[in-house]
């Protein structure tokens, strides 16, 4: 259901369940529960060991490269985004632990193996104990052929010890087998044990010292060891970014301390260079100031005379019209 579920929201669109009015007016919102904080910081580890010891199951959330989008153009300072990031450290800390625990274990195990070496002359203990059993074989099939010839003649008690002479050489059988067997698996495990190993330092696999170079191939690019290989790099990775930025704060505020202390400890001379200095910067603006100000004020003292000159014009014209039209009428 998970996988049809995202080939339709890949087909169709997160929002095919919406109504199309309220899918427009639906903004994608990055720390909506349902996406994956895993997968918005650097990526799911769900999805690193898949099919394999380490396999962490399907992720439950929803992995969007969309919301992934909006949480990397967040600014970095964001109290969300560093409380996201932080949740990833935390994850990928814990599966670290628990593979360098197993890596320890692995090394604990083989130091054991070391200490435990066999007797050298194993194999001819066992060699001695199977020409025990053939003999007991021999005797008991032997035994066995003259109890049933005792039989035939009628002899019973004849046939009856035989029989129990059998049994015991049967259960004599049994205890050497059983000393056989365990003499067996002994010589197995000092053979294994020839053949140096080693752990693996990224995943806690067991290797073989000088193995095929295709079986190291296949380790190397295996999905267990590319991916706590990507967990251990990206844990670095997240640290650096950390320490770059701490350094560059760290710099900038001894920067000013530096400065302050500077002007702090200079001698008076230069304190009153600096006192001068913005003296100086003071007075030139209030300069600056008083003269947009004055400029301003002729400005507008400019227009008021422009204005009054032409409505005093306006008005000798309109005067002299009426006395042109008053003569006009007497004549």
């Amino acid at each position: 259901m998970d996988s049809a579920r995202q080939l339709l929201d890949e087909l169709m669109g997160r929002n095919r369940n919406l109504d199309p009015e309220v899918s427009k007016c639906k903004k994608l919102d990055w720390e909506d529960p349902e996406y994956c904080q895993y997968y918005n910081v650097r990526f799911c580890p769900h999805d690193l060991f898949v099919n394999t010891k380490a396999d962490l199951g399907q992720c439950a959330k929803r992995h969007d490269d969309e919301a992934k989008r909006l949480y990397a153009d967040e600014p970095r300072t964001s109290i969300r985004k560093r409380q996201y990031e932080d949740e990833f450290l935390r994850f990928c800390n814990s599966m670290v632990n628990e593979v360098d625990r197993k890596i320890q274990k692995g090394r604990m195990r083989l130091l054991l193996m070391n200490k435990n070496e066999p007797p050298s002359n194993q194999s001819a203990q066992i060699s001695k104990q199977q020409e025990q059993l053939n003999i007991l074989n021999e005797r008991i099939k032997k035994l066995v052929g003259e109890a049933e010839e005792a039989g035939h003649r009628g002899d019973v008690d004849q046939a009856q010890g035989l029989m129990k002479l059998c049994d015991q050489l049967k259960d004599e059988k049994e205890a050497l087998l059983i000393n056989v067997e365990s003499a067996h698996w002994s010589l197995e495990m000092a053979q294994a044990q020839e053949k140096q190993m080693e752990v693996c330092e990224v995943c806690g696999a067991f290797l073989i010292v000088g193995d095929a170079q295709q079986r190291i191939e296949d380790h190397l690019t295996g999905k267990q060891h590319l991916g706590y290989s990507r967990v251990r790099k990206v844990i670095e990775e997240i640290y650096e970014e950390r320490h770059r930025e701490r350094s560059g704060e760290s710099d900038k505020r001894r920067y000013d301390d530096e400065k302050r202390s500077k002007y702090d400890n200079g001698s008076s001379s230069d304190r009153r260079r600096e006192e001068r200095y913005r003296k100086s910067s003071r007075d030139r603006d209030d300069y600056d100031r008083r003269r947009d100000d004055h400029s301003r004020h002729r400005s507008r003292g400019s227009d008021w005379d422009r204005e009054r000159s032409r409505d005093r014009s306006h008005r000798s014209k309109h005067h002299r019209d009426r006395r042109r039209s008053r003569s006009r009428s007497e004549k």
